[in-house]
């Protein structure tokens, strides 16, 4: 097989779809590896490293789309990266299709197999594409909050950690998954008072047991959401329904309850945001200010940090590449259920379920068209 990896051109995304341990290993088992000139630069990884991995640079991206049988990528392809895309493409990567009706419209008519990595479920109901971009963005979340925070960059002046004599600030987690246990890891070691909403009382449990009540946990109601949001200086939404829109926990009228200067990060953005009144922005202007709240609602946080980042996600995407490469398609999500389940577009049809609730649009399970 013939697989692309391009150069992603979202702005300030310097990850890239594969390292060269994984381009070795693919040629190893006798594929063909393209790789756009530049591709691995924002994270280190030069076109010598691919060269002598066994790739072949390839100078435009328009030459790789149309060559490739498969493009693995990070990030969902952008407007002006839809007419690359080729009929009956396999493609790769994170996609987030709820919120972006023009990018489903696009991989139906062009009858493109998009493969989710977020939507990809292991034999236990975990996300194991989706957990290393969330333990990232998860541990980001306080330090760009914490940031934010400062006075000079629109915050109210608080210092999480405190010091003697002054109080900590409060940092109000929303979802006790993986992003919201991973954001609270860091906020506990900055010495921040921190709350996590859940719903599921087993993993409320787990997270006590865990931090050893350091972290208070709350019962997610509607009572409880709004006392935290009184006290938070830091808000962060981490909510996940896998392949659904995000649901909006917070309206807008509900800011009204928190303080002036306080900062919200919205981890769950990519899914269309758990705020009423996010909206996706870029980090090359990252935040804006709705009643007296600034908002921080980055769609790749992950992104800024693209060596970690890179190989975190390679690392769980190889053995499912490879998987592709070797079996084909058809026969991989046949013999490996967890890839199947990734599968949001093939042949013109919509066979994720969530995405097409989410989308009001039909849904064909796949088993009936392999």
């Amino acid at each position: 097989m013939i697989i692309g990896v391009p150069k992603e051109i979202k702005d300030h995304e310097y990850r890239v779809g594969l390292i060269p341990a994984t381009v070795f290993e693919l040629v190893r088992y006798g594929h063909e590896v393209l790789v756009e000139q530049g591709a691995g630069e924002g994270c280190g990884i030069s076109d010598e490293d691919y060269k002598k991995a066994g790739a072949k640079i390839v100078s435009r991206a328009l030459d790789l789309y149309k060559n490739a049988e498969m493009i693995v990528k990070v990030k969902e392809p952008l407007e002006e990266e839809y007419s690359l895309l080729q009929e009956e493409q396999i493609l790769f990567t994170y996609l987030h299709l709820a919120p972006i009706r023009s990018l489903v419209d696009e991989l139906l008519s062009r009858k493109v197999t998009g493969i989710a990595y977020e939507t990809i479920t292991d034999e236990n109901g975990r996300l194991p594409l989706l957990a290393p971009m969330s333990e990232v963005a998860g541990r980001m979340a306080p330090l760009v909050g914490a940031y934010y925070l400062q006075r000079p960059y629109g915050g109210r002046g608080v210092l999480l950690g405190g010091v003697p004599g002054v109080p900590p600030g409060d940092v109000v987690i929303i979802g006790g998954g993986i992003v919201g246990f991973n954001a609270a890891k860091v906020a506990l070691g900055m010495g921040a008072r921190v709350t996590i909403l859940e719903k599921n009382i087993d993993r409320m449990r787990f997270i006590d047991d865990v931090f050893g009540g350091a972290v208070t946990t709350l019962a997610s109601n509607y009572h409880n959401l709004e006392a935290a949001l009184k006290r938070a200086d830091l808000l962060i939404g981490a909510v996940l329904i896998p392949g659904h829109s995000a649901p909006k926990l917070v309206t807008r009228e509900m800011l009204s309850l928190m303080k002036k200067g306080a900062i919200i990060v919205d981890v769950a953005v990519d899914q269309g945001g758990c705020f009423e009144t996010t909206r996706p922005t870029t980090h090359s202007n990252p935040v804006y200010e709705v009643d007296g709240v600034l908002h921080y609602c980055v769609a790749n946080m992950p992104g800024a940090v693209p060596r970690t980042s890179t190989f975190a996600l390679v690392n769980a995407t190889t053995p499912y590449v490879i998987e592709i490469a070797n079996l084909g398609f058809v026969e991989a999500v046949k013999q490996n259920r967890s890839l199947f389940e990734g599968v949001n577009t093939f042949k013109g049809y919509l066979t994720c379920k969530a995405v097409a609730e989410s989308q009001d649009r039909e849904y064909t399970p796949l088993d009936t068209l392999l």
